[in-house]
């Protein structure tokens, strides 16, 4: 798999968890201590994540890490 690949299938689930649980990428940036510029460059498969960014992400939107890679299972 390609890295655009990749970055697009992990924004993909971001913005599908993220809009599941009602909130804008404002809300998920504040929680998270993020820009929401940011945000929105990484649900367009633009930016490559950093792990800890990951995981304040993740925490953000209240549920475990491992959920924003659960498109890779397959």
């Amino acid at each position: 798999m390609r890295r655009d690949q990749i970055l697009t299938k992990f924004g993909k689930t971001l913005r599908e968890l993220r809009t599941e649980r009602g909130m804008s990428q404002w809300d998920v940036s504040d929680a998270a201590g993020l820009d929401h510029n940011y945000i929105g460059m990484i649900e367009r498969g633009e930016r490559n994540p950093a792990i800890v960014n990951v995981v304040k992400i993740a925490k953000a939107l209240g549920v475990p890490p491992a959920d924003l890679f659960r498109a890779f299972e397959k």
